[in-house]
Formats: C-alpha cells, sequence, structure tokens
C-alpha cells in the first residue's frame, strides 16, 4: 500500500483501535504529533514504533517542533529558544550565528530521530516585519537576507542528523496581521514585495537544502484570489516553475478557520491536491478527517510518491548513546542555558 496524500492526528499517548483503523484507509500518508501525545521520550518513542508498525510503507511521522513557542516535546527533549534569538546572535556575530542555527538544526533533528520522528516543520523562514504575532519571534530576522542565510544553516543541520528540511510558511506569513487558525488573512502588496519573502525559499532550493515546503493560507490579492494553499498560480508557476522545485509541497491545517468558506473538508481536500499539494493536513476535527479520507479513497499520484518518499528519516542514534555524546552535551547545555544571555535588538 502506497502513501496517501493525507496527514492526521491522534488523540492520545498511544493508538486506540479507532486510530489503528483511521491510519489504515489508503488515503492516510502520515501522522503528525502534538503535545497531547508526549509524555515522555521513552513513550513518545513506543508511540511511533507502534505507528511504524500499522503498515508498509511506513506512514510519515511528523511534529512542529521548531523551538520557542512552538515546541510540542519538552521532558527529556532540550528547551529550545525562539529562533529570533539566534538571529540576535547573527547581529552579535554573523560566523557564530550561522554555527548557531546549524547547531539548533542538528540538535532538533538528532532528538527527533532518536525518537524516530521522520521531519519537523522546520524551520520557519518568514520574514519578521512586525506585524504578525502569529510568527513574531518565531522567525530568524527582520532582513530577507538574515533569514536565508539562517535558514540554509539550519537545514544543514537538520541533514546531518538525518532529517530533511521543510520551510514554511510559502511564500510568507509574516506581513499580515491576522491569525490564519482564526480567520482568512489578506495580504495586500504587490508581487515585488512579496519576491523578498520568497529569497530564503530560492537560496535554500538552490543549494538543495529543502524537500518539503508548506503553504500558507492567506490571499495574496494583487497575484491570485486564491489561498496559496489553493492556489495553481503560486505552487505551478511559482513553485514548480520559477523556483524549480522538485520537492513535496504541504498544505497547512484544512481545519484552519481560513478555509472555512472554501466548502466542506472534501471540497478542501480536492481543492489543495488539484492546486498541486502533494499532502494535506486535517488536524484537531476527527468527523473532518474521516471526510477527507472517505473522498480519496483511490487517489493518487505517482509524483507525489516519490516526493514523499524522500522525507523519510535517515539514520537513527539511540536515545542512550545521543545524549552521552560530546556533541549532543555541548549543544544541549548552550541552548539550556540561553536565557542568560543578555538581548539584543534585532538591526531595522
Amino acid at each position: 500500500m502506497s502513501l496517501g496524500p493525507v496527514m492526521l492526528d491522534i488523540d492520545g499517548l498511544a493508538l486506540s483501535p479507532a486510530d489503528r483503523d483511521l491510519l489504515r484507509e489508503p488515503a492516510v500518508g502520515g501522522v503528525i504529533l502534538f503535545a497531547r501525545n508526549f509524555e515522555s521520550a521513552e513513550q513518545v518513542t513506543d508511540l511511533v514504533t507502534e505507528i511504524r508498525a500499522l503498515r508498509g510503507p511506513a506512514l510519515l511521522i511528523a511534529v512542529d517542533h521548531e523551538g520557542g513557542r512552538v515546541q510540542r516535546f519538552r521532558e527529556g527533549f532540550t528547551n529550545m529558544p525562539p529562533m529570533r534569538h539566534i538571529g540576535r546572535e547573527y547581529d552579535r556575530d554573523r560566523a557564530s550565528g550561522l554555527k548557531v542555527s546549524r547547531q539548533a538544526g542538528w540538535l532538533i533533528g538528532s532528538e527527533l530521530r532518536a525518537a524516530g520522528i521522520d521531519l519537523s516543520f522546520a524551520p520557519c523562514v518568514d520574514i519578521d516585519w512586525g506585524v504578525s504575532d502569529v510568527i513574531g519571534n518565531r522567525s530568524f530576522h527582520s532582513k530577507p537576507d538574515a533569514v536565508s542565510e539562517l535558514a540554509e544553516a539550519f537545514a544543514r543541520g537538520l541533514r546531518s542528523a538525518g532529517m530533511v528540511a521543510v520551510a514554511k510558511h510559502f511564500p510568507g506569513h509574516g506581513a499580515v496581521v491576522a491569525d490564519s487558525h482564526l480567520r482568512l488573512p489578506v495580504d495586500r502588496r504587490e508581487y515585488g514585495l512579496i519576491l523578498d519573502d520568497m529569497r530564503p525559499y530560492e537560496r535554500m532550493m538552490n543549494v538543495g537544502v529543502v524537500a518539503g515546503v508548506m503553504l500558507a493560507h492567506i490571499v495574496y490579492q494583487d497575484i491570485d484570489n486564491m489561498p496559496a494553499g489553493f492556489s495553481e498560480y503560486w505552487i505551478q508557476r511559482e513553485l514548480r516553475t520559477r523556483l524549480s522545485f522538485g520537492g513535496a509541497v504541504f498544505c497547512d491545517d484544512l481545519s484552519m478557520k481560513a478555509t472555512s468558506k472554501y466548502g466542506r473538508m472534501p471540497d478542501r481536500a480536492r481543492l489543495a491536491l488539484d492546486a498541486g499539494c502533494d499532502m494535506i493536513l486535517v488536524c484537531n476535527d476527527r468527523d473532518a478527517a474521516h471526510q477527507a479520507v472517505d473522498a480519496l479513497p483511490d487517489y493518487s499520484n505517482p509524483l507525489s510518491l516519490v516526493r514523499l518518499a524522500r522525507l523519510h528519516g535517515t539514520g537513527k542514534l539511540l536515545r542512550e548513546t545521543l545524549l552521552a555524546s560530546d556533541e549532543w552535551q555541548a549543544a544541549h547545555a548552550m541552548f539550556e542555558n540561553w536565557s542568560e544571555r543578555p538581548e539584543l535588538q534585532l538591526n531595522a
């Protein structure tokens, strides 16, 4: 059985019989874990093993684990600072900032791979234009070139740990006030300005350090009247053609309020897939997940299967071996003590 186009969530710390039945549906291709699925490093490793044993090829297993306020696993994992702090280090000393960003990617990737997780939806490469609270300190910096360099370094760190980078939120979430979890944001900037938001993606693609991109639930009204995740323009013309991106394209969670005006869940799922997404997320709404899965029992895209297959993690150190290594101990100590460093303001 091949991987389907739907990534969904589960309710608890272990799989229920209902979870098992749903995850065996042919339209399912992945599972995203949340804080409610985490109790300890040992427990989440067992849960991942349980999910992997359900079918072959194994489902993709993902988590949002950027650091700062977007870090689902805490106890037993390094408490990572928000990426804004790494941007401040970059302002203090560019070479040091790039080294720290790479170490952050390696540390996040290594700890997740030790638990068997395939990928983190990271890095967040949105530019901090100073207006978006939902992005805020998740952004590395306010300057596109700085974000580009730091994101590349982070992605290289992930790759050295056996994990690929999935950059978000294309083409850019940093210039809108509204939170797409709650309502549909509209970005009214002209295309020339949005090009700045896409520079980190372009750099990462040019050097081959990004295997996935997640689309924003935002309408860029000067360019297209559909949200990016439902837009052939943004996926086919910008990502696939102008940027020559051959990796996997994810549509952000279709249960977000930003997508509610575009029909029932099967309608939204089809809109995203028809526009060119390889995988869609349906989270925190089990009825909606069933609707999406039931609507796509025979869906298959051979190119998507190839792209998604490349996202599986590679290599895996035993957790005990990782934690005993000098590299982990040094990186862990640095990031755990980060809060003791004085904060600098980002350059305007």
